[in-house]
């Protein structure tokens, strides 16, 4: 199969990276600027946990794109949506199938409209993973695993394709008999500990060391899971009884993607992560307040982040 990863940053570039060393044909979609830094140190992986690896991989621009791909794999921050599909879109041939691992659930409704419903499938992957001040992609936790489906859960020749191509890449994969809900269940959490970590702020270890902070945090997964019942995904009561510790553990150094955003003075997906998650619960008569708080006080952020933009700064 011919894979186009498209992006080489944290996700993509980890996972592109990995199924590069596994031999797979791989083929990244980048900026030129990332092509001509990929081809002057070659595409770098730190992992203190599963090995480095420094790989001179096939890349290619939007402008030189001259063929279908089998498989296209979707990592881009969600901010970079539209403009990613707007530089992939010749690369989607009648068979092309889409494995979008975004977070959220909005890129879903976005790609469905672009290309159909038939080349989408669904995807979670999870990975702690960073682009250092030299380009490298640095990993910083151990798990590492990719799991998708096709949206009405079979079990096709095409999706089991993809899965025997992706196995044995180094990293965990699986294919899902419900990948709407794996998504759903990320969502929520992720949308818990950024709103938790970004509107506080701080790690999960230091809030909870604050009287009161232990039930914000849970008050804030419990405000989330009600949305996605609303929403037709109830949370399980496994499910919060697996996350709700991880929420609260004492000395728990754990951040979301959002947070690191925020203390680097990068953009954030406020919009997807803790936006759209709102509106969807408004939309149905839930509330919530906390996470409301958090995607006020990003999204205040983000517009000053544009308004420097605007002036040169």
């Amino acid at each position: 199969m011919r894979i186009l990863v498209v992006g080489a940053g944290a996700v993509g570039g980890y996972f592109g990276g990995r199924l590069v060393q596994a031999g797979r044909d791989v083929t990244f979609l980048v900026l030129p600027k990332r092509a001509e830094q990929i081809q002057a140190q070659g595409l770098q992986i730190v992992s203190p946990m599963h090995g480095d690896f420094t790989a001179r991989p096939k890349t290619i621009t939007a402008a030189q794109i001259a063929s279908r791909y089998d498989v296209i794999f979707l990592s881009v921050k969600s901010y970079s949506l539209a403009a990613a599909i707007d530089d992939f879109a010749p690369a989607v041939g009648p068979q092309t199938l889409i494995i979008p691992v975004l977070n959220g659930m909005h890129h879903m409704d976005v790609l469905a409209q672009k290309f159909g419903e038939h080349p989408v499938l669904g995807g979670v992957c999870f990975v702690a993973t960073e682009v250092d001040s030299q380009n490298r992609i640095v990993q910083l936790a151990d798990f590492q695993s990719l799991t998708y489906g096709e949206l009405d859960g079979k079990k096709t020749s095409r999706i089991e394709a993809v899965h025997k191509e992706f196995s044995g890449a180094g990293f965990e994969t699986a294919i899902s008999a419900d990948v709407l809900r794996d998504m759903w269940q990320k969502w929520v959490f992720l949308a818990s500990v950024g709103a938790i970590t970004c509107l506080l702020p701080g790690n999960i270890g230091q809030v909870v060391a604050v009287p009161g902070g232990t039930e914000l945090c849970l008050s804030v997964l419990r405000e989330c899971a009600a949305i996605a019942g609303a929403c037709g995904y109830p949370m399980s009561e496994k499910f919060l009884a697996e996350n709700s510790p991880q929420l609260t553990a004492p000395g728990s150094k754990l951040t979301s993607s959002m947070y690191r955003d925020l203390t680097d003075q990068a953009p954030v997906e406020v919009d997807t992560i803790l936006g759209d998650l709102v509106e969807r619960g408004r939309k149905r008569g839930v509330s919530a307040p906390i996470v409301q708080a958090a995607f006020v006080g990003l999204t205040i952020y983000q517009r000053g982040l544009v308004r420097a933009k605007a002036a040169g700064r």
